[in-house]
C-alpha cells in the first residue's frame, strides 16, 4: 500500500498532466491556511487514488466528470475539465457527443449552458486544445493518451483554492 506522501506524489503528477503545471501553479499559490488541508485531499485522494486508478483511461474519466459536472449543474467546473479533456485527448468533436447525450439524460438546460461555457473555452482554444498565442506543454505523463498537445494554462475557472478532481 502506498504511503500518503507516495500518494500525493502520483497525484500531483497526474494532476498536473491533466490540468496543466500553469493551473496547479495558480491553485498551489492561492492556497490559505483555509485551503491546505483541501489541497492535500484533492491532490492525495482525488489524483492520487481516483485518477490513478488503472482501471479508466484519462480520456475516458474525462467523459465521466464532464457528464457529472453538466448533470449537477458545476458550471466553475466545468470550463477547466474542458481544458482537461482536451489535455486528455479528447476531441471537441467527441465533447460535442457528450454534451448532447447528456441533454437527453441531464436536461435541455444543462446542455444548453455547458454549450454556453464550450464556446467560450474553446473560442479561446486553438484546434489543438492550445490556449491562443501559447505554445503547447509536452504531455508530463508518456502513458497518457494521445491526444492533442497539453495547454499551457490559461484562465483559472475556479476560484482560489479550487481544483476540483
Amino acid at each position: 500500500m502506498p504511503t500518503d506522501q507516495e500518494r500525493v506524489d502520483q497525484g500531483m503528477a497526474v494532476r498536473r498532466a491533466v490540468l496543466s503545471d500553469a493551473h496547479v501553479d495558480r491553485a498551489l499559490a492561492s492556497t490559505t491556511e483555509l485551503t491546505a488541508d483541501w489541497q492535500d485531499f484533492i491532490t492525495r485522494v482525488a489524483w492520487g487514488d481516483i485518477w490513478s486508478r488503472p482501471g479508466l483511461d484519462r480520456r475516458s474519466r474525462s467523459i465521466a466528470v464532464l457528464s457529472s459536472l453538466i448533470a449537477h449543474g458545476h458550471h466553475e467546473e466545468l470550463a477547466m475539465h474542458l481544458r482537461a479533456a482536451l489535455r486528455n485527448g479528447l476531441t471537441i468533436d467527441e465533447i460535442r457527443e457528450v454534451m448532447l447525450q447528456s441533454a437527453i439524460y441531464s436536461g435541455v438546460p444543462a446542455a444548453n449552458s455547458a454549450f454556453r461555457i464550450a464556446a467560450e473555452v474553446f473560442s479561446a482554444t486553438d484546434a489543438a486544445g492550445t490556449p491562443a498565442g501559447s505554445a503547447p506543454a509536452a504531455t508530463a505523463d508518456p502513458t497518457a493518451p494521445a491526444g492533442p498537445p497539453a495547454p499551457a494554462g490559461g484562465p483559472a475557472a475556479t476560484s482560489p483554492g479550487e481544483d476540483a478532481p
